[in-house]
């Protein structure tokens, strides 16, 4: 096989249409861009524009309070983190953290703080350090032998 020899497989290449040459073409004069004005210009629109009438998110009510300082926390329950002992993913002689639960991947990689919480149950001596704990989770994990540590509040 030779250089020259070389061809494109059969309907991979399409010929570029040619825009305004005349409106036997079919796309003639405007090209397909329609009429006049801002939507036949490239890069420019307005967004959420209904032609006049109000638009959508002025026509809906704007209900409740949204806190934009409110924390996100990630939730790890006990019988979770007694699944991920059992199953060698967490060593209970260490001190279980953030990052250890981000490495057993009971919590997403971005999670900046943590709350414990007491669904399912757990047999495990383990020594938790969270941000948060209900205090269900504090009694179940202390009546299994282990301790729980909140930062200070200060």
């Amino acid at each position: 096989m030779q250089l020259n020899e070389l061809k494109s497989n059969p309907g991979s290449h399409h010929r570029k249409m040619r825009v305004g040459r005349g409106i036997g073409s079919g796309k003639g004069k405007t090209c397909g861009r329609g009429g006049k004005g801002q939507t036949a210009r490239t890069g420019v629109r307005i967004n959420g524009f209904e032609g006049g009438q109000t638009p959508i998110h002025r026509r809906l009510p704007k209900r409740g309070f949204k806190n934009h300082f409110r924390k996100e926390c990630a939730v790890v329950n006990l019988g979770d983190i007694q699944k991920a002992v059992d199953a060698k993913k967490l060593d209970i002689k260490k001190d279980i953290n953030l990052e250890a639960l981000k490495a057993a991947g009971l919590v997403r990689k971005n999670a900046t703080e943590l709350k414990l919480l007491a669904k399912g149950a757990l047999t495990a001596k383990i020594s938790l350090h969270v941000n948060l704990a209900s205090e269900s989770a504090k009694a179940a994990v202390e009546k299994a032998g282990g301790q729980v540590t909140l930062p200070s509040a200060a």
